[in-house]
């Protein structure tokens, strides 16, 4: 399958939409409640997407597949059930770690073991588990670190440091509005 990852826009909020919405029980399963899943149109976390870096990955002229970072934190990787086990996780994962660099973490739904897995075979520790919670119900999380003695998690993600007032809330029929790819972050 050929696959390209490419900057998100506007036009692809329906189908960041569809695979989240099939993808996000999996990764809910064996750790929240099914009662957690809220489709992304209507999830207050939607308006999170207009301060990330947005990536989406294409197969053809089909979305199979999306990232987001907020320097230094991995926020989205969702890929469509029908093109699982193909790559296109791991492609959108070290896509988003070219531009997290060294000082990259996540959270996980710690019974995720497939996402776990996926992590750690890219290099990240588990630094911490804990009970999170996903729409009002608790289960296990874990937070994951390149580097967990860095405590990249303890610093402001950039989207903190770049506000300077909050973003006009998303509505069911309008998209985030789209983030531009940023380059690198240089390292000192």
């Amino acid at each position: 399958m050929d696959v390209q990852i490419r900057d998100y826009r506007p036009e692809d909020w329906s189908s960041l939409c569809r695979v989240h919405d099939r993808s996000r029980p999996d990764e809910l399963r064996g750790s929240f409640d099914a009662r957690a899943f809220i489709p992304l149109a209507d999830d207050p976390e939607r308006e999170y997407i207009a301060e990330c870096t947005m990536f989406v990955a294409e197969s053809g002229d089909e979305i199979v597949g999306f990232a987001g970072i907020d320097e230094p934190y991995l926020a989205w990787l969702y890929v469509d059930p029908a093109h699982y086990r193909r790559g296109i996780g791991r492609a959108l994962l070290r896509h988003c770690l070219a531009r997290l660099g060294d000082d990259a973490w996540t959270r996980a739904c710690g019974n995720n073991e497939i996402a776990l897995a996926l992590y750690r075979s890219e290099g990240f520790v588990i630094e911490s588990r804990f009970t999170g919670k996903n729409a009002g119900y608790e289960g296990p999380s874990a937070r994951l670190a390149l580097h967990p003695e860095r405590r990249a998690w303890e610093r402001p993600k950039r989207s903190k440091l770049l506000r300077v007032a909050p973003p006009a809330p998303a509505t069911r029929s309008q998209p985030p509005p789209a983030t531009a790819s940023r380059p690198p972050r240089p390292r000192p």
